[in-house]
């Protein structure tokens, strides 16, 4: 995904989304319900109804970015509290965006040591 790098504010939407909503729809819902500026560099993620949808809104300094990816099978890991928002880390934002529960992430073993 081209897009923000590593350091960059995450804000979940927690609820449901209409995912009809463009750029400017969303927005109003980072002013009016998430608090926050949406031209201030954060990323700003919200979620369909289905779970199936993810929208990304983004200020790059020049105008907005809008991803969206609609996944073939299963559904994006979300916090369920409506109004809420939720605080992620870039590295957690790369695992949402591949669909993978950045809750709960599935570590594997350390690298062997050689000898």
């Amino acid at each position: 995904m081209i897009g923000p790098g590593t350091g960059v504010r995450v804000y979940l939407a927690c609820g449901v989304t209409d995912m009809r909503k463009s750029i400017t729809g969303l927005s109003v819902l980072v002013q009016d319900h998430l608090l926050q500026k949406p031209s201030s560099g954060a990323v700003f993620a919200f979620r369909g109804r289905k779970g199936d949808r993810l929208k990304l809104l983004y200020w790059d300094g020049q105008g907005f970015c809008l991803y969206y990816k609609i996944l073939q099978k299963g559904t994006f890991p979300w916090p369920g509290s409506g109004d809420a928002v939720a605080r992620l880390t870039s590295a957690q934002l790369a695992m949402l965006w591949e669909g993978i529960d950045w809750r709960r992430p599935s570590w594997g073993a350390p690298p062997a040591r050689v000898g």
